[in-house]
């Protein structure tokens, strides 16, 4: 009996090769058309369609946050889209699902959100993760995988560890009509486990890059990565001459802007870090100043009525030293004030020492909460509590000692004094409120940069990763870290060293001290 091929088309081998084909049993007819006989093991795995049916069920791991996504989504669609070395961005963070699945898969990631909750749970789920360890293909143990799966030795070169150059993935046959068809080592009179050898020697193989091969002896963390803020800002037009309305648009945007923080702070008060010492007022009003916004009165623990000045600084900006010491005059002008609340976005690093310099006058340096410039929406579901936050600053001492004729310097951290703003007392707090603190050992006035940085808190937070890589690291260096002493370093050309300290609702508060004669 004879066949044809399809209408308009030919056949997919050559005689030979459909000669080889019947000699093994490949071939079976249906109706007047000639197929290809294929069996499970030829293959056993199918390409993914735009169907997923095992993302559909909820995942096992705890939930941290409302809108988690499970992370086989993620890691599916990072897979098929990117290599190693890839740069992801994600730019609604949430519990950081995306930074953690890419980390894990040796690809780089930027991810930012609006909420400092968000960013929380990220770093802290970063940090305490734990990923397999796989194999790189520009490795020593790579190459050595490679040649052992290929059975071909390539020639000595120096590996790099890069990871752009992807990993040493698993593999598997993939039988195909054409290998079969142009498998030389087939011939007749040859039995099925011959045939069958001969049809896996010269099979295609299809790599799973979705299953590397893991080095069972390491486990891997998180590389090096930051978590900076930016303020809040806006794009102006360039031209000099505004429209008379866009002009006056600006300035009721500005009055809405104090109005919406009045209105917020005439509810939540001034909070410091710890429970139930909260400045309430009885009174919140607007005040025609220069420089201070609003007025008003609030009762001690005594029940003594005090006066408070608000500052309030800029939407999209940074509060100066110059913005504290022209409200520090203005309030003890006339009537006087009792305390100035300075309220902002973010501060210079120098508002703290012009904090100081007022006598009588207690300047209260109020962070408010980002959440704040994003409206009514999202504020409904902030806490009242955490708007306006008092961080007080840290307790430093600096000593410097000889070291083998060259001056070396140390800094300790003692803690957080902390104004309490119902009696007015400044309290000096254990370093527990401190979640970690970092030193600029040469700073410029300009850029903070991280030259030292340590952990610390008495719930010890970080005890959870130490004990998990109690295997893999060097306990001298862990110790190190978690300190509240500094290793010393040397003095720096500046003069300067700058320390930051942030307590463990994200509050920070950055400090310059001047070494020179230390």
């Amino acid at each position: 009996r004879s066949y044809d091929p399809v209408q308009g088309r030919s056949w997919r081998t050559t005689r030979d090769g459909i000669a080889k084909l019947m000699s093994i049993n490949r071939l079976f007819a249906l109706g007047s058309k000639l197929y290809f006989k294929m069996y499970h093991a030829d293959f056993g795995h199918k390409s993914l369609e735009n169907t997923w049916t095992d993302t559909a069920a909820g995942f096992t791991d705890a939930k941290t946050y409302v809108v988690q996504t499970n992370p086989k989504v993620i890691e599916r669609c990072l897979v098929m889209t990117t290599d190693p070395g890839d740069l992801v961005f994600d730019p609604t963070c949430g519990s950081g699902t995306t930074a953690y699945v890419v980390e894990q898969w040796g690809r780089r990631w930027i991810t930012c959100d609006t909420s400092r909750v968000a960013l929380e749970l990220a770093r802290t789920r970063l940090m305490a993760a734990k990923y397999p360890y796989y194999l790189l293909a520009d490795s020593p143990e790579g190459v050595r995988k490679e040649a052992e799966l290929t059975g071909k030795v390539p020639p000595e070169y120096k590996t790099n560890g890069d990871v752009r150059k992807g990993f040493v993935y698993k593999r598997v046959p993939h039988v195909t009509l054409k290998s079969i068809a142009n498998n030389p080592d087939i011939r007749e009179g040859m039995t099925r486990e011959e045939i069958d050898a001969a049809i896996q020697r010269h099979a295609e193989t299809e790599l799973l890059y979705d299953k590397p091969y893991e080095d069972t002896r390491r486990i891997r963390v998180s590389g090096p990565f930051t978590v900076e803020s930016l303020s809040p800002h806006r794009v102006l037009a360039t031209d000099e001459d505004r429209p008379a309305a866009e002009a006056a648009g600006q300035r009721d945007s500005a009055v809405q802007f104090e109005q919406m923080i009045l209105d917020n702070l005439r509810k939540a008060g001034v909070q410091n870090t710890v429970k139930n010492e909260r400045l309430v007022f009885t009174r919140l009003e607007p005040y025609a100043g220069r420089w201070i916004q609003a007025a008003g009165e609030y009762t001690d623990s005594d029940g003594k009525p005090r006066r408070a000045a608000v500052s309030i600084g800029p939407e999209h900006g940074t509060v100066g030293p110059e913005q504290v010491k022209e409200a520090a005059k203005e309030a003890v002008q006339g009537v006087g004030f009792d305390v100035l609340v300075v309220c902002g976005f973010a501060f210079d690093p120098h508002v703290s020492e012009e904090a100081r310099r007022y006598g009588r006058l207690t300047v209260l340096v109020a962070r408010m909460n980002p959440d704040l410039s994003m409206g009514d929406e999202l504020l409904k579901k902030t806490g009242a509590a955490n708007l306006f936050m008092v961080f007080g600053e840290p307790d430093v001492v600096i000593n410097a000692r000889d070291d083998e004729g060259e001056q070396r310097l140390t800094v300790e951290i003692r803690g957080v004094d902390v104004y309490d703003p119902t009696t007015g007392a400044i309290r000096a707090h254990s370093t527990d409120d401190i979640a970690c603190w970092f030193i600029d050992t040469n700073y410029n006035g300009e850029s903070f940069f991280v030259r030292h940085a340590y952990f610390t808190g008495g719930d010890e937070p970080f005890e959870k990763l130490k004990r998990a890589l109690r295997a893999d690291i060097d306990e001298g260096a862990w110790s190190s870290l978690y300190s509240t002493l500094s290793r010393p370093f040397p003095p720096p050309d500046t003069g300067r060293i700058a320390v930051k300290v942030i307590n463990h609702y994200g509050d920070e508060v950055l400090k310059v001290y001047d070494v020179v004669g230390v």
